[in-house]
């Protein structure tokens, strides 16, 4: 049974994660799900409401996929199994294969959104996106510009041609598996 956690008990464990080798960020559109690794990402509050910031390259199939289906969540990683998890969904493209599969997460249905949680990452963030906004290279300091060398096209696993976009979502349900 899930258990609902108020937003500042979660935040400090989402924001350690990141530091920590990322979250799983999971989409599902056409009956297609997928999970990449996001080291990118912050939480706070918009519009008063809980937000969750995850950053995306324009080249990732996840782009795509939220271009469909405009929810996701985020797992963030507790134990042993999560180091697995992270290093598959951070180093394959979902365009090339399977990486639910390939990883073996066991998926576990969301209580708000469309999008399922994951069994081994039990800090579970359900998202919807309420606003995107693309990142521009010309309007960031020279320091900045350094993370969008051109020498990678954007399908490539760790591409670096394309830029970022803020895909800022609501927090609407948070919990423990």
């Amino acid at each position: 049974m899930a258990r609902t956690l108020d937003f500042p008990g979660y935040a400090s464990d989402v924001i350690r994660a990141f530091f920590n080798g990322g979250v799983l960020l999971t989409t599902k559109a056409d009956d297609v799900v997928n999970s990449m690794t996001i080291g990118w990402g912050s939480v706070g509050m918009e519009w008063n409401k809980p937000i969750f910031t995850a950053y995306i390259r324009e080249g990732r199939h996840t782009v795509s996929l939220l271009e469909k289906n405009p929810e996701f969540t985020i797992s963030v990683p507790k134990g042993p199994a999560a180091k697995e998890i992270l290093n598959i969904c951070g180093s394959r493209s979902g365009r090339d294969v399977n990486k639910i599969e390939e990883s073996g997460i066991q998926l576990v249905e969301p209580r708000v959104v469309s999008v399922p949680a994951v069994a081994q990452l039990p800090l579970t963030l359900e998202c919807r996106v309420l606003y995107t906004q693309a990142q521009e290279i010309d309007r960031m300091l020279p320091d900045e510009q350094k993370w969008y060398p051109q020498d990678k096209p954007s399908t490539f696993v760790g591409a670096n041609k394309d830029t970022h976009i803020a895909y800022y979502a609501e927090i609407v349900d948070a919990y423990l598996l």
